[in-house]
């Protein structure tokens, strides 16, 4: 919850209220969001990874949030991958953004191993705290290779 933000969801009424309001709205709108993430031979979900567009910045973001007992297994940086393969090739993005609470330090190094690079402190709210902004700049990342590295 440090990480990704309270929602708010404490029941199940909470959780498909904001299931419908978030990730189902934005796809209807935007024809993007929040895609489950998981393992390929079992289907165990393990977390989610996919885009959004916050009312507060300009750019889309990333975001992804996964279970901690799948954490330091290449899951986060094989699906945030894909996700800005799609947002480049499929949905023509050229500037891909992403927060993260300024102490989440393997956020940070994953959002660097992606390529994206820090360029500025924000806020998602005026009384909000500062979050960290990395941006992803198409144009000039692309040599970004089909498996996400940069290189």
């Amino acid at each position: 919850m440090r990480n990704i933000g309270d929602r708010g969801v404490r029941t199940l009424g909470d959780a498909m209220r904001y299931i419908r309001d978030g990730p189902v709205e934005n796809y209807a709108r935007l024809g993007f969001g929040l895609w489950r993430v998981e393992l390929k031979d079992s289907n165990v979900p393990v977390g989610i990874c996919g885009l959004l567009k916050r009312e507060t910045l300009d750019d889309v973001d990333i975001g992804f949030a996964f279970l901690p007992r799948f954490w330091f297994s290449g899951y986060a940086f094989e699906s945030a991958s894909a996700v800005l393969r799609h947002a480049q090739d499929v949905l023509e993005l050229k500037r891909i953004v992403a927060v993260t609470n300024p102490d989440n330090i393997g956020s940070i190094r994953l959002l660097e191993k992606l390529g994206m690079s820090f360029e500025r402190l924000v806020r998602l709210t005026q009384d909000g705290p500062e979050l960290k902004l990395f941006a992803f700049h198409a144009e000039v990342d692309a040599d970004l290779d089909r498996n996400g590295r940069v290189g």
